[in-house]
C-alpha cells in the first residue's frame, strides 16, 4: 500500500512547478506525472502529451459537459483540467499521482481526495518572477500584469499548504522538494 496517493504541487506562473515535477518523475519510478489538458497555444519546446494535452475551446467545453475533469479551471485566458482517467491509470499502476496545478484546482482536489498532499513553490520576489516570466517567454508576454497579479494572490494562499519551499536556487529548493517526496512516498 502506498503511503501518499497524489501529490500537488501549485505555485505562480513561472515559479519553477512544472521542472520540479518533470524532474522527480524522471528521477523517481513511483511517481506518475499527471499530465494535465490545456486550451492555452503550444510554447516553443514543448510536446502534445509531454507537458500538456493540448486541445481546442471547443473540445474542452465538450470535455466539461461529459464529466470528464475531476477539476478544471479558467487560469489568466486560458483552460486547464485533470482527467479522472488518468489518475485511475496511475493508481492501478500502485503509484503515486504527482500533479503541477493552480490554485483553484488544488482546492477542488483537496475536497475530492482529502488524503492528498501539498506543496507551495514560491518565488524568492515578484520581480524576479515578472524576470522569469518574461525570459521563459523570450520577451513580456501580453498578459503579464494579469499573471502578475494572480500571482499576488496566490502567494497569499501559500500557508494553507502542506510544505512552502522558495524557489531562489534551482538545485538547493530541488533537494529539499526532493526529500519531502521521499518522506510522502515512505
Amino acid at each position: 500500500m502506498m503511503k501518499t496517493r497524489m501529490i500537488i504541487v501549485a505555485a505562480p506562473s513561472g515559479a519553477g512547478k512544472s521542472s520540479f515535477v518533470e524532474r522527480i518523475t524522471r528521477e523517481n519510478s513511483r511517481l506518475v506525472d499527471i499530465i494535465t489538458f490545456t486550451t492555452r497555444e503550444i510554447r516553443k519546446g514543448e510536446t502534445n502529451g509531454l507537458q500538456y494535452n493540448f486541445i481546442k475551446h471547443e473540445n474542452f467545453q465538450k470535455k466539461i459537459s461529459e464529466n470528464f475533469f475531476v477539476e478544471w479551471a479558467k487560469v489568466h485566458t486560458n483552460f486547464y483540467g485533470t482527467s479522472y482517467e488518468s489518475l485511475e491509470k496511475a493508481w492501478n499502476q500502485g503509484k503515486t499521482a504527482i500533479m503541477d496545478i493552480d490554485i483553484q484546482g488544488v482546492q477542488t482536489f483537496k475536497a475530492k481526495f482529502s488524503d492528498a498532499k501539498t506543496i507551495f513553490i514560491l518565488p524568492p520576489s515578484i520581480d524576479e518572477l515578472r524576470r522569469r516570466i518574461e525570459k521563459r517567454d523570450g520577451g513580456m508576454p501580453p498578459d503579464i500584469e494579469v499573471r502578475m497579479a494572480n500571482a499576488e494572490m496566490e502567494i497569499l494562499e501559500a500557508s494553507t499548504f502542506d510544505y512552502q519551499i522558495v524557489n531562489d536556487n534551482f538545485d538547493e529548493s530541488y533537494a529539499e522538494f526532493k526529500k519531502i517526496i521521499e518522506e510522502l512516498l515512505g
